[in-house]
C-alpha cells in the first residue's frame, strides 16, 4: 500500500527498540544527577486566555519534580487555551528514538518536494520505525536521506538547536524541547513545510504505537482523548538512562502537545516515572473532572538486548 504525499489538501518494552537508537555505547558506571540538578530551573507557564490555569500549572508540575533526580526538561502547550510551559527549554539532550518522528518528517517534506508517493518499501520501514521503534528500519531511512535532507528539513521546521547524529549515530542527534515542541506543532497544525496528507500520515502512525511503548506522556489522558506519541530510552556511561516521551492529544475542548526529555535517571522506570508525574499533572489541570484509563502504566524492566552498528 502506498500513501500520498501532496501539496494538496487532499514497556515488556523492547529494548532494542528504543534504547540501541543505533549507537554503540557502554553502558556500564552509570552517572545520575542529584536532586538539586533536577530544581535548579524554575518552571514557567503563561497564558493570555487563562492565567489562572497558567499559575496551577506551574504549581503542580513543579510538585510533580520536587525531590526527583536527574536533569528534567518540559515543552507544553495548550492552543486552546494558549497556555505554553517550559523547563529547560534549551537543555540538550540525546535524542534516543524519539528522534524517529524527526526521520519521518524528513521524508515526507522530502517526498513533498516533488509530489510523490512513499513507495512501499518507505512505508512499510516508516511505519515499523514508529509503531515498534524499529532500529533497522530507522538505519535504513537515515541513510537514505542523508544527514544533508536531514539538516535542510531541520532547517525549514526552524528546529535550529536540533544537530543530527555524526556517522550514523542517529540515536545521538542532540535535541532540547524547544525544537520538539516546533515538529509537534509542525505535525498538529496547517503550514508550510508539511502537507496536510503528510501531517496526518504522521499522526496516524504515533496513534498506533504498540501498547507497550505507549508510556509517558499519554500517562493521565483522560478517556475520549487522541493520543499520539512517540518514545525513547538509551543508557550510556554518564548521565545515566535517558528517558523521553514527545506527544500529541486532542479532546474534552483541547489540543495540546507535551515533550518531556530526562537524564541522569539511575533506571529506565526512574525515568518513565518522571516524565508520567509531569504528565498526569497536565492532563489534570487541562480536565480536573475527566478520570484518566489505566492504560498506559510502566510495565517490566527492560533485558538487556544487542545493539546494531551504525550504517558503513
Amino acid at each position: 500500500m502506498t500513501h500520498r504525499i501532496s501539496g494538496l489538501p487532499t514497556r515488556a518494552r523492547v529494548l532494542s527498540a528504543g534504547l540501541a537508537a543505533a549507537v554503540l555505547v557502554p553502558v556500564a558506571a552509570t552517572a545520575v544527577a542529584t536532586p538539586a540538578a533536577a530544581a535548579a530551573a524554575t518552571v514557567k507557564c503563561t497564558s493570555s486566555a487563562q492565567p489562572a490555569l497558567a499559575k496551577k500549572l506551574t504549581k503542580d508540575i513543579t510538585a510533580a519534580l520536587k525531590n526527583r533526580k536527574g536533569t528534567i526538561a518540559v515543552g507544553f502547550h495548550d492552543k486552546a487555551t494558549k497556555t505554553t510551559c517550559t523547563l529547560r527549554g534549551t537543555t540538550s539532550f540525546d535524542s534516543a528514538s524519539v528522534v524517529k518522528v524527526t526521520v519521518l518528517a524528513a521524508l515526507l517534506w522530502d517526498a513533498k518536494k516533488t509530489d510523490r508517493y512513499l513507495t512501499d518499501r518507505e512505508t512499510k520501514l516508516a511505519t515499523a520505525m514508529i509503531t515498534k521503534s524499529d532500529n533497522d528500519s530507522t538505519s535504513a531511512l537515515w541513510r537514505q536521506l542523508g544527514v544533508s535532507k536531514i539538516k535542510k528539513f531541520l532547517t525549514a521546521a526552524k528546529m535550529t538547536k536540533t544537530v543530527p547524529g555524526a556517522d550514523g549515530y542517529w540515536g545521538l542527534t542532540r535535541i532540547n524541547v524547544t525544537d520538539e515542541q516546533k515538529l509537534l506543532k509542525l505535525i498538529t497544525a496547517k503550514n508550510d513545510v508539511l502537507s496536510d496528507n503528510s501531517r496526518a500520515y504522521i499522526l496516524k502512525l504515533m496513534g498506533k504505537v504498540v501498547r507497550d511503548q505507549r508510556w509517558g506522556t499519554p500517562a493521565g489522558a483522560p478517556s475520549g482523548t487522541d493520543i499520539h506519541v512517540k518514545n525513547g530510552w538509551l543508557p550510556r556511561a554518564t548521565h545515566g538512562w535517558r528517558v523521553h516521551s514527545i506527544g500529541a492529544f486532542k479532546g474534552r475542548g483541547h489540543d495540546y502537545q507535551i515533550s518531556v526529555l530526562t537524564h541522569g535517571n539511575s533506571n529506565m522506570d526512574y525515568g518513565v516515572d518522571t516524565i508520567q508525574r509531569v504528565s498526569k499533572a497536565i492532563h489534570k489541570d487541562l480536565t480536573p473532572l475527566s478520570q484518566a484509563p489505566a492504560r498506559f502504566a510502566p510495565t517490566d524492566t527492560p533485558k538487556e538486548a544487542a545493539v546494531p552498528a551504525p550504517p558503513a
